[in-house]
């Protein structure tokens, strides 16, 4: 503790007694601090914040290496999901071509069977017309047959592109029959010129027996 006389020094003990006085006070008070002290304060100073801004970064580095371990994780489950997902894509393509193979087999096998009806219906359904033979020639049908007259040649040729099954039908030939004495008779020749769905299947068929 640090006692200074503010009332002055007592006249009695003259000026030896104001030296000490002096001296005293001079003595008790604490000394400012040396360069050095300074120095070394602000030394202490600098590491706490630098040991401080350390640790900051050090757990900024912990945290981004967290976040990269988990984005990693969650990339590895992804590229896995997508190659199951890409997997089952290839599957369900193959399996549609072979359906779609299988299809056109059958479109295939059935088409000629369902055109050879069609005719068949359609002359039985035709009045006064009677067939002989019928040649499938890939993109054509001829038929040959006979017929009471010539309205009964039109009408079924009318029939025939009522179907749907031909592009076109056309009479190649129609003569009076000489042979038959009872009754007219004409012989007709028609050329029936597919459509393209019977033709494609016609194709397919020829694919499948080779």
């Amino acid at each position: 503790m640090i006692r200074i006389n503010l009332l002055g020094v007592s006249k009695s003990k003259g000026k030896r007694g104001g030296v000490q006085a002096a001296s005293s006070v001079s003595m008790g008070m604490p000394s400012s601090g040396s360069p050095m002290m300074k120095v070394a304060a602000a030394v202490i100073v600098l590491g706490v914040l630098n040991g401080g801004y350390w640790f900051v970064l050090d757990k900024q580095k912990r945290d981004i290496a967290s976040q990269m371990a988990v984005a990693e994780r969650k990339n590895r489950e992804l590229s896995e999901v997508k190659a199951r997902y890409m997997e089952r894509q290839r599957e369900a393509e193959n399996y549609k071509r072979r359906v779609d193979v299988i299809d056109q087999l059958r479109n295939a096998q059935a088409g000629p069977v369902n055109l050879m009806n069609t005719v068949g219906d359609t002359i039985n359904k035709t009045e006064a017309v009677w067939l002989n033979t019928m040649k499938d020639s890939g993109a054509n049908i001829d038929l040959e047959g006979y017929a009471l007259s010539s309205d009964a040649v039109a009408n079924l040729i009318a029939n025939l592109q009522k179907t749907g099954y031909f592009k076109s039908v056309e009479i190649k030939e129609s003569v009076q029959d000489a042979s038959v004495k009872e009754m007219q008779a004409f012989l007709f020749t028609l050329t029936c010129e597919k459509g393209s769905g019977n033709a494609a299947a016609d194709k397919a068929a020829g694919k499948a027996k080779s």
